[in-house]
């Protein structure tokens, strides 16, 4: 079984690696990109491996822009630190999701679980199918696309009312409480946690800049570089709190507003 690891901490492709050959006696990794870039350039210059470890958060984006920029034809088990991704990771080629740091065990069941759904769509193929192929299709079927909201009820005073997601301008947390404030300045509480509403919103035209903000890529005003290599925002309307962009999706934040 032949492995590329996308991950950009040295580290932590060590440590992957020692776990990888005490699970897996056969797996030969045969590559290791630290960003997007290098993955890109992997995959286009060699054979496609057996299965992909991506890290998500690299120096120089999240790693589903790889799939974004080229063709990838090869499973892959994600290696995160976040929990907040694993449903935009089952859209792709994911077999598995795992949390850093990587216990052996769950290393060794995510290998199993590829194994077995390979071993399961190699025997019902045709002769002459490539088993991968298969396992990319199965995949593929078991994924069900999510419709992207369009509008959001929510209680105002002593009513319900509905608002067009195309009204509402960011989202953000306080606490334990979830709200939205619309493009006239109303706020509005939504009773959806904001890893939901991440899923629920076109990644075209929201973004999540922090862990407490979500924001409409037409609410961004003004854009200031700040300490600690990340960003500060200005929104319209004006924002509650000062909003800042984490220094881990800096890259990916200035791509999504550059598209």
């Amino acid at each position: 079984m032949q492995v590329l690891i996308v991950e950009d901490e040295p580290l932590a492709v060590k440590k992957l690696e020692r776990l990888l050959s005490e699970v897996a006696k056969d797996l030969e990794i045969v590559g290791t990109a630290g960003s997007i870039r290098n993955a890109v350039e992997w995959l286009e210059s060699n054979p496609a491996p057996d299965l992909l470890f991506l890290d998500i958060e690299l120096s120089d984006g999240q790693s589903f822009e790889i799939f974004q920029r080229t063709q990838v034809s090869s499973p892959v088990i994600f290696v995160t630190s976040y929990d907040e991704y694993a449903l935009q990771a089952f859209k792709v080629n994911s077999v598995d999701y795992l949390l850093k740091p990587v216990q052996k065990e769950d290393l060794a069941q995510a290998i199993n679980k590829y194994r077995d759904l390979k071993n399961q769509y190699s025997r019902e193929a045709h002769p002459l199918t490539n088993s991968i192929e298969n396992l990319l299709l199965s995949l593929n079927d078991l994924r069900q696309p999510l419709p992207y909201r369009t509008r959001f009820l929510v209680k105002h005073l002593q009513k319900y009312v509905s608002i067009e997601v195309a009204e509402i301008a960011y989202f953000w947390s306080e606490g334990r409480i979830n709200f939205f404030k619309s493009r006239n300045g109303q706020k509005y509480i939504v009773e959806y946690t904001m890893e939901e509403l991440e899923n629920m919103l076109h990644p075209n035209d929201w973004f999540r800049v922090n862990r407490q903000f979500i924001v409409s890529v037409h609410c961004v005003s003004e854009i200031h570089p700040y300490f600690n290599n990340r960003l500060k925002l200005h929104l319209i309307p004006k924002e509650p709190e000062e909003v800042t962009v984490s220094r881990e999706r800096v890259s990916a934040f200035k791509v999504w507003l550059g598209k």
